[in-house]
């Protein structure tokens, strides 16, 4: 075990600077790329724009990852334990998204490993197969459900929801009542198909001011 811990600790051969400065443009350049691919095939949002930042972030800390640990199989099961407290709180919406993720993390991998020649075919294979089988998806147009949940008094007219949702060219069904604060309150739930994303805050301000509503939640189911 002490033999372990020391070889994990000793300190392996440096790297050049060059050599890594240069790495780490050539993982940018590379993941500028695969964000690029990852745009051109699933479409624009805010979402999306976060994802392809991460993708570029992703490759060049990986890159680093890889150098650092080289051949030494004791710093790669150290770094493993180190790194293993980060969790990700975002959901995966598209199991595309967690593709473009592994494929960034392969580049980097093969970056940082010195094995260049591996990004140059694997980045336009993983191009061509997301061309051919996914193509480019509209996010601008919301196949997505919303669950929208509305707090109000005990008096309270459902169909104005109904009425303000086809207003942002929606359609809503009441999925559920409950009572809240001990009864004080009545909880609607609906289920709205059809909303743009980009209409959901003004949707979230109609459905406040709307007579008898004290509170309003929209999340994706």
């Amino acid at each position: 075990m002490l033999e372990f811990l020391n070889q994990a600790a000793a300190q392996g051969p440096q790297i050049d600077w060059s050599v890594l400065v240069l790495r780490q443009f050539i993982a940018f350049i590379l993941g500028v790329v695969i964000a690029y691919v990852f745009k051109v095939t699933r479409g624009d949002s805010v979402r999306l724009k976060s994802l392809m930042t991460t993708l570029v972030l992703l490759t060049l800390l990986i890159t680093t990852v890889s150098a650092v640990i080289g051949d030494n199989v004791a710093r790669a099961f150290s770094l493993v334990g180190a790194l293993s407290i980060v969790r990700f709180r975002t959901v995966v919406e598209d199991t595309r998204d967690t593709a473009f993720v592994i494929l960034a993390v392969a580049v980097g991998m093969s970056i940082g490993s010195g094995n260049l020649n591996v990004p140059l075919v694997l980045i336009p294979s993983a191009f061509l197969a997301a061309v051919l089988f996914g193509g480019h998806k509209d996010t601008a147009r919301e196949d997505f459900t919303h669950r929208v949940t509305v707090r109000t008094g005990l008096l309270f007219d459902s169909g104005s929801v109904a009425r303000a949702v086809e207003t942002y060219q929606g359609q809503s069904t009441l999925v559920g009542v409950s009572t809240a604060k001990q009864g004080t309150l009545t909880e609607w739930e609906f289920s709205v198909t059809g909303v743009r994303t980009s209409t959901i805050p003004p949707l979230l301000e109609s459905l406040r001011v709307l007579e008898g509503v004290g509170d309003v939640e929209i999340r994706r189911s």
